[in-house]
């Protein structure tokens, strides 16, 4: 069966750190741009952070740019999200999503597979 599991999420207090991972399962990330998002209660979703598995370019948004790091393993199915010096506006369920091409248009979303989610919580 084809589709995306994400692990790793958790309470952590502020300034602590947790590493997300996103497995592919049923399909290999080559060639495949994947995405981390998130989504808090009355709070429109937000992109965090993609990466074009094909060549390793990166892309990121603005409110976690320096805080979070995206990657993969070599074996290409699984990519990580890094994210360090949590705050508490970070707690959010967080997703990772994935489309085959490029990462040009991430930031709206990644339409083929989406995972369930994992939730992340920061206590201040």
């Amino acid at each position: 069966q084809v589709r995306l599991v994400e692990s790793g999420g958790g309470s952590v207090q502020a300034g602590g750190s947790l590493r997300l991972s996103c497995g592919a399962h049923g399909f290999n990330f080559r060639w495949y741009c994947v995405g981390w998002f998130r989504q808090a209660p009355g709070k429109e979703r937000e992109g965090l952070a993609a990466i074009y598995t094909a060549d390793g370019t990166t892309y990121y948004g603005k409110s976690v740019k320096g805080r979070f790091t995206i990657s993969q393993d070599n074996d290409m199915n699984t990519v990580f999200l890094q994210m360090n010096n949590l705050q508490p506006e970070d707690t959010a369920t967080y997703y990772c999503e994935t489309e085959w091409g490029s990462c040009s248009e991430w930031y709206n979303g990644l339409s083929l597979y989406r995972g369930q989610g994992t939730q992340v919580t920061v206590s201040s």
